[in-house]
């Protein structure tokens, strides 16, 4: 296992065995607020400090991973669950309508930063996380359509795909037994890919308050919530950024050694 891989696997394992552990136990309760330790810098008490509210951050860390993971994974769900479909349509179209209307559907999309869409959909539904996560989720249905549709295009001309069709296959028998095995790598390194960028996106939807909504912690609200007190007291701001980091930092790092790991090329190279 090489040491980005390795490095990455430990930073994100912290942060979901912290969220894992939140749903059974916190070290304090984060909806109690207590203001007479407002603000208190990390002690033997509170090991991260509290917030203004006088909350513990090691319990709002906790739970705003709980938060930012489980927004992040579904989105990167639905994005993969619609658009792999989608790009593996287009690419056995090969260039024919279907194909061509799927693209410009994605441009569309692009066209569009994941703020604007969840301003939209908060505009209308209201926000909230589930509201974060349908934003997400539609950016990232064409970054995995693109992706899977550029990888199934180069396979559909290769000696393999060629005698399945001779064997009188369909197209979607094809992309389902022959195309999408020998894209699933590319898939997973990407997928790690935008899991650490759905959660950036989950803590930015929260700093500007389109994200979770209170009682619930967020990594991107504590930081809002912050802004005003960082020279009062830093720890309150720098907690729930150095977790947004490490957390980004980890599955980047996890996404390289995957991709080293997984691309044959790289092995080839290597040795």
């Amino acid at each position: 296992m090489n040491r980005s891989l390795l490095f990455g696997l430990c930073l994100t394992s912290v942060f979901i065995v912290a969220a894992c552990l939140s749903y059974f136990w916190t070290p304090a309760d984060t909806e109690t607020m207590n203001i007479s330790a407002r603000l208190r810098p990390p002690d033997g008490l509170n090991w991260l400090g509290t917030d203004h509210f006088g909350r513990d951050l090691l319990s709002m860390i906790m739970v705003g991973a709980r938060t930012s993971i489980a927004v992040a994974l579904v989105a990167v769900g639905i994005g993969m669950g619609v658009g792999v479909p989608l790009g593996l349509a287009a690419a056995a179209a090969q260039g024919g309508l279907l194909d061509e209307l799927i693209s410009r559907l994605n441009d569309l999309i692009f066209a569009f930063p994941s703020l604007v869409i969840a301003i939209l959909i908060t505009a209308v539904f209201g926000a909230g996380a589930i509201n974060a996560i349908i934003a997400i989720g539609i950016f990232n249905i064409p970054v995995f359509a693109r992706l899977s549709r550029g990888a199934a295009l180069s396979l559909w001309k290769r000696e393999f795909i060629l005698a399945a069709r001779t064997a009188g296959k369909s197209s979607s028998r094809i992309s389902i037994e022959h195309i999408l095995p020998n894209i699933t790598n590319l898939l997973i390194v990407q997928g790690t890919i935008q899991f650490s960028l759905g959660i950036l996106a989950e803590a930015g939807l929260s700093y500007v308050g389109l994200g979770a909504q209170p009682p619930l912690p967020s990594w991107g609200r504590m930081l809002a919530d912050a802004q005003t007190m960082v020279m009062l007291a830093p720890h309150v701001a720098i907690v729930p950024g150095m977790a947004i980091v490490f957390m980004v930092l980890g599955l980047n790092l996890l996404g390289d050694g995957l991709r080293d790991a997984l691309d044959p090329r790289l092995k080839a190279r290597r040795a």
